[in-house]
């Protein structure tokens, strides 16, 4: 039995991965609420760590999957500070609305 990833074609998990991407930046490019533009940047992540994971198991490399790992690990991180920042925003401003945290500016 072939393992899953040489059972479905390469360009399937190509169409996957560039429509969770462009999601994504829609997302980014789109939203007002920072939860949301916080999501799509994350969706962007791993859009791109499907990707190398797809290409590393056709390759029979695990160094793909090896720095998907240190990318998960630098995302969480990066989870943690940003909603710490959304909080501390949220708290202060009773918003998460892009257009009105611009005042923070002045």
């Amino acid at each position: 039995m072939a393992p899953i990833f040489q059972e479905i074609p390469i360009s399937h998990f190509i169409l996957l991965s560039c429509t969770l991407f462009c999601i994504g930046v829609f997302g980014v490019l789109f939203r007002r609420n920072a939860i949301v533009i916080f999501m799509s940047v994350e969706l962007m992540l791993n859009s791109v760590n499907l990707l190398l994971v797809a290409f590393s198991a056709y390759h029979n490399d695990p160094a793909g999957q090896i720095f998907v790992f240190f990318v998960m690990a630098v995302a969480a991180a990066e989870v943690a500070v940003g909603l710490a920042i959304i909080t501390l925003i949220y708290r202060r401003m009773r918003t998460v609305d892009i257009a009105q945290l611009r005042a923070l500016r002045n």
